[in-house]
């Protein structure tokens, strides 16, 4: 059963014979049922299924920061598809015949707030990683107050580790500390900044794969 939602003139949520009325980013949209099908997927469909598998497992714990920070949200994809597909896109090459991420191409968050100056990562006994910066706040829409955010990604564990607004940019320098299971481990690093309001940030920087001493 259907649901008309704006009278008779207006736009419907449910099925109806063959087609599906919903109501998608505010507007009202109406769909055809897909025909199933017996055929199997095609070499090239199948890639690309396994290459949307593995993009969407790996974004997945990404997910709340990229539904603030990734892109502007305009139009008909939301930040978290906007993220799936760059990435499927432009980080994702093949080994063979098995697809796999290249990580200094992935980009946590995608904004246009002014990036870092010059911010580099290097492992401290003890499973830290010092970050060093330098203060760009008189640049373009910096300020003193944006705040510093580190994403740490150990593939072996296929697991993140995510500090959020550990410093401010004016700072230049942060250690952040990983559990012990990342001893010994390589891990991907990534950071990002955003404004205090929370409203923008900037692209993400991949500050390199560093082993865990």
């Amino acid at each position: 059963m259907a649901r008309i939602t704006k009278g008779i003139l207006g736009g419907f949520s449910g099925k109806v014979g063959t087609i599906v009325g919903a109501n998608w980013r505010g507007q009202d949209i109406i769909r055809s049922i897909p025909k199933p099908s017996n055929r199997p997927p095609s070499e090239k469909q199948q890639l690309q299924q396994e290459k949307f598998k593995m993009v969407i497992a790996f974004l997945q714990p990404l997910k709340s920061i990229q539904t603030k920070y990734f892109g502007s949200g305009s139009g008909s994809k939301s930040r978290v598809n906007m993220a799936v597909s760059y990435t499927i896109s432009e980080a994702v090459q093949m080994a063979g015949d098995v697809p796999e991420l290249v990580y200094n191409k992935v980009l946590i968050t995608k904004g246009d707030l002014t990036g870092f100056q010059n911010m580099t990562a290097a492992p401290q006994t003890g499973n830290i990683i010092r970050l060093s910066w330098e203060n760009n706040s008189t640049q373009g829409n910096a300020a003193e107050t944006d705040s510093i955010n580190v994403i740490c990604y150990c593939e072996e564990l296929d697991r993140f580790e995510i500090f959020e607004s550990v410093a401010l940019r004016t700072d230049l320098t942060k250690e952040v500390t990983l559990p012990t299971a990342y001893a010994g481990k390589e891990v991907q690093v990534w950071s990002y900044l955003h404004n205090a309001k929370g409203t923008s940030a900037s692209n993400s920087v991949h500050l390199g794969a560093h082993t865990m001493i």
